[in-house]
C-alpha cells in the first residue's frame, strides 16, 4: 500500500488499517494553515502511525522532524520514507516506544509545530496534552494540532488556549498554542 503527498511522492504504507494514514484532505489543510510557519521550523509528530505527516513537514522545509511510534513494523517504513524525502540539511528522529514515555525523554526541548494524532479511543489525549505543557515542549510562537473525533470534546489544559477548531468529516482538528497571560 502506498500513498501521495505534497509533490506527487510516493510514500510506502503498512497494510491495514493499523496505523490510520491521516487522510489527504487533512493533510492538505493542516499544511495550508501552516504553510508560513513551516520553512526553517522543528516538527515534532506524536503517533506517528504512517509517517506521512512528517515527510509532509519535510518535504515542505521542516529543518528538523521528530517522531514517536510505538509500532516496530511502521517505523522501519517511516525512516525509510523518511530518508527518500529528507535533504541533507534536514534532521529526523524517530523514537521507538510507548508516546508517554519517550515525550518525557525530550524534556528541555523545544517545538516550533507539533501535530498528535493518537488512537481515538486511546485515552492518550490527557496525559499527552498535560506532559506537553509541563514539559514546555511547545515554544511560546509555536503550534499544536490535534486529530481527534469531532464528536468527541477534547479535554481543557491549563496552559493551552484554543486558537481554532475545524471539522473535516470524521476528523476534528484542534488547534492548540501556549495560554499567555496578559
Amino acid at each position: 500500500m502506498s500513498l501521495r503527498i505534497y509533490g506527487n511522492r510516493l510514500l510506502k504504507t503498512l497494510p491495514g488499517k493499523d496505523t490510520r494514514p491521516t487522510t489527504a484532505r487533512v493533510r492538505e489543510a493542516i499544511f495550508n494553515i501552516w504553510q508560513e510557519r513551516l520553512p526553517g521550523c522543528s516538527w515534532l509528530d506524536i503517533c506517528t502511525g504512517s509517517g506521512a505527516m512528517g515527510a509532509e513537514a519535510l518535504v515542505r522545509g521542516a529543518a528538523l522532524v521528530m517522531g514517536i511510534e510505538r509500532s516496530p513494523r511502521a517505523c522501519k517504513i517511516i525512516q525509510e520514507n523518511w530518508q527518500i524525502v529528507a535533504l541533507e540539511t534536514q534532521q529526523f528522529t524517530l523514537l521507538k516506544g510507548d508516546a508517554l514515555l519517550k515525550l518525557k525523554t525530550l524534556a528541555g526541548q523545544q517545538f516550533d509545530l507539533i501535530y498528535f494524532d493518537p488512537p481515538y479511543a486511546g485515552n492518550l489525549y490527557t496525559p499527552i496534552l498535560e506532559l506537553i505543557v509541563r514539559s514546555h515542549l511547545l515554544k511560546p510562537t509555536g503550534e499544536l494540532a490535534v486529530e481527534h473525533d469531532p464528536k468527541l470534546p477534547l479535554p481543557k489544559i491549563g496552559g493551552l488556549e484554543i486558537c481554532r477548531q475545524k471539522t473535516y468529516g470524521n476528523t476534528g482538528l484542534t488547534f492548540y498554542r501556549v495560554h499567555s497571560i496578559n
